[in-house]
């Protein structure tokens, strides 16, 4: 009788593969070779079973192959097979059908090692391939030798610390140095013992996430990382396997990677917990939607990269293996539907001991690298910009070619715009003066590819686009592209890549100054289709769009036309500058202003926070834009157009805070700042706050003048100082649902004493400290504060009101005061009263609104008005309306 068949042992995917792998193989036989195959198939197959001849007789090579993988299932069918075809003197087809099978499916027989022994060897292999890494100028050098430490801050580790924004020097106390421990800790288990299975490493471009991600997975084979938690750990570099044509499933991807075909994918995949999977550049996936919004979920079906790496993203593949994500964004954004509960770290470039660091281990030289590392740290901006580890490479690349020329570094660079063109200039200026044509038609088509790669959001280039543009095996391709091989289909696929993303972004920036001067327009368009294109926070547009402003300063221009012989149109400024005019007709995310009447009865309460995966402040966005420039006259100019500056739930960080002050200090006349709900307190302030608090108490009743000094600087001090500026008009300063601490209050009230054009202060909804509040009334008091309008919202009665009041018979400008939404104790109205009738007093106008009063205050405030017919003093029960009743009242 015959053996009854096997159920298959998978289906789908593998199945049809198996299908197709055992068909090629016996298409390759003669007719001879198959008649003896058949024949040997009718021997006795694996666990005693074999095909009844019935069915083997007559079938040709179709019905051999479907009957093989039907009755034993696709990986025994292809062992079977295997074997018969050796048996049948066809050995050169067997171990052809070997190769295409661990090619396909990874699979391996009983000769393979288990995946205990091939632990082992494929973290030898890791080491090997991971040894040295390519500089950017294409030298080799090992990465022990290379990797200078980076500050990470995970999250977790201070929830009170204020977030990293996109180009902030790092703080030594606010995040841990790269090293061993620091890794360790990226997936430590929380209090309540859960370990997190996905960490996002977010941060600015250049920052050094990739090369991070490259020495986590090095340590990792070295036995320094993840002992005990991760068997295999497997780098996907996301925007290389996004432009990979075809269709490839995860058990592909990890084939790639391991030192032979032999790989026990299955078995790894068996133990999903035990797989580290890093997803270098994650932000380049494309957003939700469309056919590859479904997510693969089976590590063997063959899908496009979009869908595999979306599926390790959102868990619905592996959901219980770990990731390590890299990402560009401040928040992971866009990427924010996908992750599961993500761990998110800063990736904070270098402390100034590891700028150093890297300097020493760039030159070599040790009196080099000292000459270079002193010019450098005298240039206090250029030494804040190295903390970026491709600006750092930048410079010292510079300053070595200077230094071998005999020459020195004679400029100052105040942005990374700035630092980018000193790079293109330097390379310029060191060519032979035969070489100066070509080269600067080579670097004007490598503006065109990188712009080209830009806005078609691509990062590879193939090798007939560097030849349509006459790019391959020039200068500018050996210094400014990167080579990639990647296996194809029928051979070796080479690509090229810019050094940097940054770099490519920085160049398709200035292609746009480039346009007029000889190049043709590119079917992309002009300016205006980057400057539309951008218009959300996270658009890929953004670096691009930063770096064009920084290119449209006078100097830069004049820069751009020396160094490349054109003369650069007029044109670019002026379309950039009514872009950013447009857009004061209305930003996103920005909430109205809150202030008087009816406003003031909103709820007094601070917000909740936002989610981390909120929308960066477009306002912000467009200061960083003007900030690039550097060119006064153009960032008034463009002001004109934005004569309100609403900044919402900020996350300040000492650049965020440069930027700001800068822009403020260009302001031109009416210009109105509102910063509400913002974060405006650094980690190592907060501590310093602390201390201050402390002594403030031991200290009890010593002038508030002695306790201001024991206060360090705030956050906010470039930008009070800003607001001094003769030539800033800025005339209107709102703090609205922000956390203003006493070293905030103190710089504010300095700031209050000078500003010369600031008329009007709102203090809403803040947490305000009794001695905060009594620093303020000082500023607001002195002969030369210019504050006519003062607005405050407090959410309880507090002593420091006093302080405030008092003001009123010492300020020669203040003529109206806003206490809507405040608690006014009956003490505290009796002496608002007193203060009203001072002789002293100019006071116009009081609001009152949503306050509740008691009968003897409003008769107090009634008699005021009798005395003084010329102060307006509004309240609903003055004004013959009758006063709310107090529940409602409370819950304003």
């Amino acid at each position: 009788m015959d053996q009854p068949e096997a159920p298959c042992s998978s289906t789908g995917p593998r199945l049809a593969v198996a299908r197709e792998l055992l068909l090629a193989a016996l298409e390759e036989l003669s007719q001879e070779q198959l008649k003896r195959f058949r024949h040997k198939l009718r021997d006795v197959g694996p666990d005693g079973r074999s095909i009844p001849w019935g069915r083997l007789e007559r079938a040709d090579a179709v019905d051999l192959a479907e009957q093989l993988a039907q009755f034993y299932g696709p990986e025994p069918a292809l062992e079977v097979a295997r074997k018969t075809l050796k048996r049948a003197d066809a050995r050169d087809v067997a171990a052809q059908l070997q190769e295409q099978r661990l090619q396909r499916l990874g699979l391996g027989s009983g000769t393979l090692l288990s995946v205990s022994e091939y632990k082992k060897k494929y973290r030898e292999h890791v080491l090997q391939l991971h040894a040295r890494v390519k500089e950017r100028n294409a030298r080799s050098v090992k990465i022990t030798k290379r990797f200078t430490k980076l500050l990470i801050a995970p999250e977790s580790a201070a929830p009170e610390e204020e977030a990293l924004g996109p180009a902030e020097e790092p703080e030594p106390g606010r995040a841990r140095r790269s090293d061993t421990h620091t890794f360790n800790r990226l997936f430590r288990r929380d209090e309540e013992g859960r370990r997190p299975l996905t960490v996002v490493l977010q941060g600015p471009a250049g920052i050094g996430k990739t090369m991070a991600a490259k020495k986590i997975l090095y340590d990792w084979a070295a036995g320094k990382l993840y002992q005990g938690q991760v068997d295999f750990a497997f780098f996907l570099p996301c925007g290389e396997l996004l432009e990979r044509p075809g269709t490839r499933s995860l058990a592909d991807l990890i084939l790639d990677q391991c030192p032979d075909r032999g790989a026990p994918v299955p078995q790894m995949l068996a133990q999903p917990q035990r797989l580290l999977f890093i997803l270098d550049g994650a932000d380049e996936l494309p957003a939700l939607g469309g056919p590859e919004a479904a997510p693969c979920t089976d590590p063997f079906e063959a899908a496009s990269g979009a869908r595999v790496l979306g599926g390790l993203l959102s868990k619905a593949l592996l959901p219980t293996a770990l990731l390590l994500v890299t990402t560009r964004a401040a928040a992971p954004g866009r990427l924010q539907g996908r992750l599961c509960s993500p761990q998110c770290a800063e990736v904070r470039g270098f402390s100034d001991k590891d700028k150093k660091k890297y300097f020493y281990k760039f030159f070599r030289d040790e009196r080099r690298a000292e000459r270079a590392y002193r010019f450098v740290k005298e240039n206090e901006t250029l030494f804040a910009l190295c903390f970026v580890p491709f600006v750092c490479w930048i410079v010292c690349t510079v300053l070595r070619q200077q230094l071998e020329l005999g020459r020195d570094l004679s400029r100052t660079s105040k942005t990374t715009t700035s630092v980018y063109l000193l790079f293109i200039t330097s390379v310029l200026s060191s060519a032979p003066v035969a070489d100066g044509p070509r080269l600067q038609g080579d670097l004007r088509n490598l503006c065109r590819l990188a712009r080209e790669g830009v806005l078609g959001r691509r990062a590879q280039f193939a090798e007939k686009e560097l030849e349509q543009l006459e790019l391959r095996g020039s200068k500018v391709q050996t210094l400014f592209l990167s080579k990639k091989e990647l296996p194809g289909v029928l051979e070796t696929e080479v690509t090229y890549q810019f050094i940097d993303q940054s770099f490519q972004e920085f160049l398709a920036a200035l292609s746009y100054l480039l346009e007029d001067g000889g190049v043709p327009r590119t079917a992309a368009g002009g300016v205006g289709t980057l400057l539309r294109g951008d218009t959300q926070p996270h658009s890929h547009l953004v670096l691009t769009t930063r770096f064009l402003f920084g290119l449209l300063s006078a100097e830069r221009m004049r820069d751009i036309q020396r160094h490349f012989g054109c003369m650069v149109s007029e044109r670019v400024k002026q379309e950039a500058l009514r872009w950013v005019q447009g857009q004061g007709q209305g930003c996103p995310g920005v909430a109205p202003e809150v202030t008087e009447g009816a406003k003031g009865l909103e709820d007094t309460e601070e917000p909740e926070e936002e989610e981390e995966g909120e929308e960066p402040n477009y306002p912000l966005e467009l200061l960083y834009c003007l900030y690039e420039t550097q060119e006064d006259a153009f960032v008034r100019q463009a002001l004109c157009g934005l004569p309100e500056l609403a900044l919402q739930r900020v996350r300040f960080c000492r650049m965020d805070v440069a930027v700001l002050s800068y822009c403020v200090r260009c302001c031109p006349a009416g210009q109105a700042l509102r910063l509400i709900s913002c974060r405006l307190v650094a980690a190592q302030e907060k501590k310093k706050k602390s201390l201050g608090k402390r002594l403030q108490a031991s200290l009890g009743g010593s002038s508030s003048r002695g306790t201001t000094k024991q206060l360090p600087a705030s956050l906010l001090h470039p930008l009070f100082q800003a607001m001094t500026d003769p030539l800033c008009h800025l005339s209107s300063l709102t703090l609205s649902h922000c956390k203003l601490p006493d070293a905030v209050c103190r710089d504010l009230s300095e700031a209050l004493r000078a500003a010369p054009a600031l008329t009007e202060l709102g203090l809403l909804h803040n947490r305000l400290s009794e001695a905060g509040l009594r620093m303020l009334t000082e500023g607001l008091a002195w002969p030369q504060c210019r504050v006519q309008t003062v607005r405050v919202q407090l959410p309880d009665p507090q002593r420091g009101l006093q302080y405030l009041v008092s003001v009123l018979r010492q300020s020669p400008a203040l003529t109206t005061l806003d206490l809507s939404g405040c608690q006014l104790p009956a003490p505290m109205v009796t002496y608002l009263c007193a203060v009203l009738q001072h002789q002293g007093c100019g006071l116009q106008t009081l609001s009152l609104a949503s306050v509740e009063l008691s009968e003897q205050s409003l008769q107090e405030l009634q008699a005021v008005k009798r005395a003084k017919p010329d102060l307006v003093i509004t309240h609903p029960a003055l004004d013959g309306h009758p006063q709310p009743p107090k529940e409602l009242i409370s819950t304003f």
